[in-house]
């Protein structure tokens, strides 16, 4: 039950070119549920992976509306979290 209170935490690693890049200064960029914080995101990165994390930030994308073929496509906003 622990374990997947554990990876609640973290819904997806972010792939994109900008966090490969970021990925040569030794971080990781996730997407993180909206109510996680920087306390309980250090915990669970530190128990699941085995690293202690030094510095967190967290960016709150908000929605955005995006014209797509001619209409407008609302895109829904999310968080990440940057983990060095």
């Amino acid at each position: 039950m622990d374990k997947l209170h554990l990876f609640d935490k973290i819904l997806a690693p972010m792939v994109t070119e900008k966090s490969t890049n970021l990925s040569e200064q030794n971080k990781i960029v996730f997407k993180v549920p909206s109510k996680a914080n920087k306390k309980n995101l250090k915990n669970s990165i530190e128990k699941i992976f085995k690293v202690n994390v030094t510095k967190i930030n967290i960016v709150n994308k908000q929605n955005r509306t995006k014209l797509s073929r001619g209409r407008k496509v609302k895109v829904s906003g999310f968080k990440k979290a940057i983990i060095t």
